[in-house]
C-alpha cells in the first residue's frame, strides 16, 4: 500500500480528519481519537493501527510487522508494519478497519450519533 492509497482509504470513513504531525506523519482521527498512522521507518512508509489482543500478540510474530513504537510500549495494544513482508494491501486495509471500529467504539454512542458514525460491530474477542 503506498502512502497515498493509505490516505484514500482512511478519508473513506465517516467522520475522519487528518492532520500531519510527528515530522512527516499523516495521522487519521475519528471523533477525535487516533486510528492509524503513516509515517517513516527505515526509509519506507510503515503503518501503524490499534488492534485487538489475540491480533496483537498473533500479527507481532510476522515478519514485517511489529509492536508500534512509543505506543506498544506504554502498553497500547498497536502494531506497526513497516516492511515486507508484513501484511497484504487486504490484511493491512483488515487491520485499519478494525482499528476505526475500536476506536469509535470508545466513543459515546452520542459522540458518534453527533458525527454520524454507525454502531460499531466487534467481534467480541477483536476488544
Amino acid at each position: 500500500m503506498t502512502r497515498d492509497e493509505f490516505n484514500a482509504f482512511c478519508a473513506s470513513f465517516p467522520a475522519t480528519s487528518h492532520v500531519i504531525q510527528w515530522g512527516d506523519a499523516d495521522v487519521w482521527k475519528a471523533g477525535g481519537k487516533v486510528f492509524a498512522i503513516c509515517g517513516w521507518a527505515e526509509g519506507k512508509d510503515a503503518f501503524t493501527f490499534k488492534t485487538g489482543e489475540i491480533a496483537f500478540e498473533v500479527l507481532q510474530e510476522r515478519p514485517g510487522v511489529r509492536p508500534a513504537p512509543y505506543l506498544a510500549s506504554r502498553g497500547m495494544k498497536w502494531l506497526q508494519h513497516f516492511k515486507d513482508p508484513g501484511l497484504t494491501d487486504a490484511e493491512l486495509k483488515e487491520q485499519i478497519s478494525l482499528s476505526y471500529s475500536l476506536v469509535t467504539a470508545g466513543l459515546s454512542k452520542r459522540k458518534r450519533t453527533e458525527l454520524g458514525i454507525p454502531e460499531p460491530q466487534l467481534d467480541p474477542t477483536s476488544r
